[in-house]
């Protein structure tokens, strides 16, 4: 999905700089008698990422504003990780979630941002500075962005316990997840993560098959169900492993599961069918079987939200004027435009603030203060995705983000529990 955009040259150059680097370009173009090409050398940022994060519209409009062409390396999110740790020179940008963090920092292979070269730095949503949010504390079990957001210094391999000014990776988006349900179908509240293992559900649930996040989702099942409490559902020991895995391996056993998706479209797919009315879920899938015209509720559960987050990291051997043009679309990405475009479609962007001045009003209050939509809400490209009247599912920013009872992680035991959850996927 990477994409090929035809060179434009850059006729408005977006800053003084720039103009005065014109002016010298043409009056040496005229002293010397060389026709003036171009002020500007062409610049290209390999940008290394999931396809899901790597947007079109995102790129086109960053080089219609700065001249810098953006390059796509659309790859999984296990393979972000894998190119990081074993071939940094291969991107200029990287797009990774921060639960990754703990594999790539230790090899030395991303370097501290500098926050004083990131203007908007200081207006970034406490939530990833602090792990808060409207001044309250938020869940931080499992891979809390807070918990390696910082590094001691530029070139640090170790996260700093405090804030500094060297940031691992600039937000870019994030969210809060949890179940998907047909309320049309099921017919009443749905209100406990316990209910995805609920027999009155035989054969009509689905979980997530991606063995680090089905297994958080397991575990938000199992402590609702009252059969074990967890002191880090993102960092389990063998014998937690062992237990919450056994719940699942009955469950499937008793024939609770249609099916353990791993893309997307299946989900929706197995959503729109009505094959499946409760299952892990993402909220731009809920989005999409809406826009079917089919119900589906993204369902807010008393036990709270598992979160996930991206950012940009830069790698350590980026300098120069490509560095420069690193720190320009990272300023860029924060500065309201990119913010508006991701907020639209249901994620959630670093600075609020400036996406909001990118907003309409009306937008504004349905997506981020879960009011009702007083028009008709639509998508990035126009697509009608709620009627007016709607709101928002789990509604408000604060009352989503505040809610989080623990986040995406790669656990210390990982290989065991990716062993232990194949054995479920043949149970």
């Amino acid at each position: 999905m990477s994409h090929t955009k035809k060179e434009a040259v850059v006729t408005e150059p977006a800053s003084n700089m720039r103009r005065t680097l014109l002016k010298g370009a043409a009056a040496t173009a005229a002293i010397t008698g060389f026709p003036y090409v171009k002020a500007q050398e062409k610049i290209v940022l390999r940008y290394l990422g999931t396809a899901v994060n790597q947007d079109k519209a995102i790129a086109d409009k960053f080089k219609a504003d700065t001249g810098i062409e953006i390059q796509y390396i659309p790859v999984t999110t296990d393979d972000v990780s894998k190119r990081a740790v074993t071939a940094p020179n291969s991107f200029d940008l990287l797009d990774t979630e921060y639960f990754s963090l703990k594999k790539i920092v230790p090899t030395g292979n991303i370097k501290g941002i500098d926050a004083r070269r990131v203007k908007n730095f200081d207006k970034i949503t406490s939530l990833f500075t602090r792990g808060e949010v409207g001044g309250k504390k938020v869940g931080d079990q499992g891979t809390a962005p807070k918990k390696v957001m910082f590094l001691d210094g530029e070139k640090s391999k170790n996260f700093a316990k405090t804030p500094t000014q060297f940031v691992t990776l600039i937000p870019t988006t994030y969210n809060a997840d949890t179940l998907g349900i047909r309320p049309d179908l099921i017919k009443r509240p749905i209100e406990s993560w316990a209910e995805l293992l609920n027999p009155q559900f035989k054969g009509k649930a689905a979980i997530l098959n991606i063995p680090s996040i089905g297994i958080m989702d397991a575990a938000m099942v199992v402590e609702a169900m009252g059969l074990y409490k967890y002191p880090d559902k993102g960092n389990m020991t063998k014998k937690e492993i062992d237990l919450t895995i056994k719940a699942l391996i009955e469950a499937k056993k008793n024939g609770q599961f249609r099916a353990l998706w791993k893309d997307f479209n299946e989900s929706v797919n197995l959503m729109s069918s009505g094959e499946v009315v409760i299952q892990s879920m993402w909220s731009p899938a809920v989005t999409k079987v809406r826009s079917q015209g089919i119900a589906c509720t993204f369902q807010p559960l008393k036990e709270g939200y598992r979160a996930w987050a991206s950012g940009f990291g830069l790698p350590a051997t980026l300098q120069g004027k490509k560095l420069d043009a690193a720190y320009e679309f990272i300023n860029w990405f924060l500065d309201g435009w990119a913010g508006a475009y991701l907020n639209r479609q249901g994620y959630y962007s670093a600075v609020l603030e400036t996406a909001k001045s990118h907003m309409e009003a009306y937008e504004w209050a349905y997506w981020m203060e879960g009011k009702p939509a007083a028009k008709d809400i639509k998508a990035p490209d126009g697509t009608v995705i709620e009627k007016a009247g709607s709101v928002r599912d789990g509604g408000s920013y604060e009352k989503r983000m505040g809610s989080i009872a623990c986040w995406n992680s790669v656990m210390d035991e990982n290989a065991y529990m990716v062993q232990k959850w194949n054995e479920f996927v043949a149970a």
